[in-house]
């Protein structure tokens, strides 16, 4: 609870703001100075880009839909998903899942063709959702292409963009993060499926049932059930994401029925946090930081593949996703495009100065305090999650080896992070 209790009072910060005409065409050195400052050792390894060209109009269209396709049922979505090319790299049938992503392939293109279609059930609602995604997500993946350009420029040579080009395709993700009355939701179109017809059960007596074992699984992770996303870094190049679309309820909870949650109940309202529950850790203050971006920016992280392609000029991000306790009927939708290396780009560590660390992007400090060093309650708890987060990410130093191509890098980190034996592979 007061690790909790910590997380809720966890410190923010604004993000670098560049505006997209600085992006396309720095104007000054300043400007690069800034993004190199923001992007490398001793900056967050973030900045957020505003001013792009029509993406609030596709950010509207688009995110919205992750829950809609989250809530679907499961035969209904599967159609969908199957009409507009996307799939899945998260389990939907577990109706206890707390995330929901729809994933594409994303190839480099100047002018890509969507072919539109559409579907009989739900043309309405879902028949632009193909469209919509690529079209995005082309518009974010240029945003990547460019800052790799100036890096490039700020570091010598230009193997970032290279590389990002080498790779031919990004992958796009528009991923929803459940909130509890989601998870009721699930749980009822799971019964329905199972019974052959649709239950109307009372929602109180739902909610008793159900919080019961919900509570279980939050008492079972303890300190983590208040994150929707685990700490980790990103293994690409560069992350590129839009600011979060959040969804609560619409009415009161004395105007609950005994009706289930109907869709229109929930409505878009800015983040009641006043952050993006984006959360990176700061390693000099040994605690978690809120992020703040401007609405309708994109946010760019820096992944461990461009920490290892700059010689630790640019600085990999250590983050997770934040769930705040105070609003349990929260949901948060994002959209998300990974620009990687080639699967066949070979990684040389000869002169990486995190090559040896003990976690990288730390220049080998220790995330734990020293025995001596003298503590107050507050710098106990953020001791307490450096602790946590030593026992669940994975040393670099563990998963990089002199000579290895990506796709072997990739496969150790995932390995290392979720498989069997993994960190993270019961959490």
């Amino acid at each position: 609870m007061e690790m909790e209790m910590e997380m809720e009072e966890a410190e923010t910060t604004d993000v670098c703001e560049l505006d997209y005409s600085d992006l396309c065409s720095p104007s000054s050195s300043t400007i690069v100075d800034s993004i190199m400052g923001a992007l490398g050792p001793s900056g967050p390894g973030l900045l957020a880009i505003t001013s792009v060209p029509n993406a609030s109009n596709l950010r509207s269209h688009l995110l919205p839909l992750a829950r809609n396709l989250a809530l679907l049922d499961r035969e209904t979505r599967k159609l969908v998903l199957k009409e507009h090319n996307l799939g899945s790299d998260v389990p939907l049938r577990d109706p206890d899942r707390s995330v929901s992503s729809f994933a594409m392939q994303l190839k480099y293109a100047k002018s890509p063709h969507v072919e539109q279609t559409v579907s009989e059930c739900y043309a309405m609602e879902f028949q632009n959702l193909g469209r919509n995604f690529q079209e995005l997500g082309f518009c974010m993946m240029e945003l990547g292409l460019c800052l790799a350009r100036i890096c490039d420029k700020a570091i010598g040579g230009n193997e970032l963009e290279q590389s990002l080009w080498d790779s031919c395709a990004a992958k796009g993700r528009l991923i929803h993060y459940h909130s509890h009355s989601d998870a009721l939701l699930l749980k009822q179109l799971e019964r329905s499926r199972a019974t052959g017809r649709r239950r109307a059960n009372s929602i109180k007596s739902l909610q008793v049932s159900e919080s019961n074992s919900i509570a279980r699984d939050a008492n079972s992770i303890g300190i983590h059930s208040n994150l929707w996303q685990q700490w980790h870094y990103d293994y690409g190049i560069f992350t590129v994401l839009t600011t979060p679309l959040f969804i609560l309820p619409s009415y009161s909870e004395t105007s609950k029925t005994e009706d289930s949650f109907p869709a229109s109940c929930f409505d878009e309202c800015p983040s009641p946090t006043g952050h993006t529950c984006l959360q990176i850790y700061d390693p000099n203050k040994k605690r978690a930081i809120m992020v703040r971006a401007p609405p309708e920016s994109f946010i760019i992280q820096v992944g461990e593949s461009a920490d290892i392609i700059s010689k630790g000029k640019l600085r990999s991000t250590l983050h997770s996703v934040h769930r705040p306790s105070k609003f349990e009927n929260l949901s948060r939708g994002t959209f998300v495009v990974f620009l990687q290396p080639a699967w066949t780009k070979t990684f040389s560590i000869s002169d990486y100065p995190h090559a040896n660390s003990t976690f990288n992007g730390f220049r080998g400090q220790c995330l734990v305090a020293s025995d001596g060093e003298q503590q107050q309650s507050s710098q106990d708890n953020n001791n307490n999650l450096s602790q946590e987060i030593n026992k669940i990410v994975p040393p670099l130093s563990s998963r990089l080896k002199e000579g290895m191509t990506f796709a072997e890098f990739s496969r150790e980190t995932t390995k290392q992070y979720y498989g069997g034996s993994g960190l993270q592979s019961n959490r």
